[in-house]
């Protein structure tokens, strides 16, 4: 019975990875096609890299994207930790006051969050733009940053900060170089998933974005109504450069795990 279920768990996990992978396969093959179709593959070509890179609306929602994405990381990630780190000085009442509203966009459906962003900017009388998503990816990245940044504040000592004052640290050097140090896992954590999110966003970035700024999953909606390969190959170099850059961060992780433990 027990090789039967461990059988019968391989054929589960199989089955799983296929159904979230073949999609992917499907678009990297296809990337490759000839022709058009996304069907049948008639021969080997490289022409929809090509149109892709001579495409001047595709290669300005790549460059919105990654300005945007890393943008709102590097601003929700200091706006996140500084945040965190004061609430972790702060009374009951106030965390709890302010981990609920951080909960919120968290919890929230994306159109909900979407529709009240629009409707901020509106009464705001703001042009939709570049800075109207910047300024929703920043909002809706926060909370992922204090929700990482937070365990590992927890998990220290809460004297910490008073002994390094006492041997002589200003406040600002107690900040940087005592507290930082030790919650950066959950920095580069917050951070990184600060990154996805904004780099994956589609429903907020579609309600709150104008003036021809558009991210690569607008793009890709925009396209769903006519075949156009060229997709096919951004996608795949996505793919490629997302899977090297973390089998590099796997890589380094690994690297200064295992000269820890020569150390110990």
């Amino acid at each position: 019975m027990k090789k039967g279920h461990k059988g019968l768990k391989l054929i589960i996990m199989a089955v799983t990875l296929l159904f979230f992978y073949l999609p992917i396969i499907h678009t990297i093959i296809f990337s490759f096609n000839e022709s058009k179709s996304l069907s049948k593959f008639t021969g080997f070509s490289l022409q929809w890299y090509e149109k892709m890179f001579h495409n001047r609306d595709m290669m300005m929602s790549v460059f919105y994207t990654i300005l945007i994405a890393v943008l709102a990381t590097l601003i929700s990630t200091v706006i996140g930790t500084i945040t965190a780190i004061g609430l972790s000085r702060s009374r009951k009442i106030v965390k709890a006051l302010v981990s609920q509203v951080n909960d919120m966009p968290v919890m929230n459906p994306d159109i909900v969050t979407a529709i009240g962003l629009l409707m901020f900017f509106s009464v705001l009388g703001l042009r939709k733009g570049f800075m109207t998503m910047l300024a929703a990816h920043v909002m809706f990245c926060i909370p992922y940053v204090i929700l990482s940044v937070t365990p590992k504040l927890r998990s220290l000592d809460p004297n910490l900060l008073d002994a390094a004052m006492d041997l002589g640290c200003t406040p600002m050097q107690a900040l940087i170089k005592v507290i930082v140090p030790q919650i950066s896992s959950g920095i580069l954590s917050g951070a990184l998933i600060a990154f996805t999110m904004s780099f994956d966003d589609f429903v907020i970035s579609y309600f709150v974005t104008g003036n021809g700024v558009n991210n690569i999953s607008i793009m890709a909606y925009t396209m769903t109504k006519r075949i156009n390969p060229s997709i096919n190959a951004l996608t795949t170099l996505i793919v490629v450069i997302i899977t090297i850059a973390l089998t590099f961060v796997n890589i380094i992780s690994y690297v200064s795990e295992k000269k820890k433990r020569r150390k110990v």
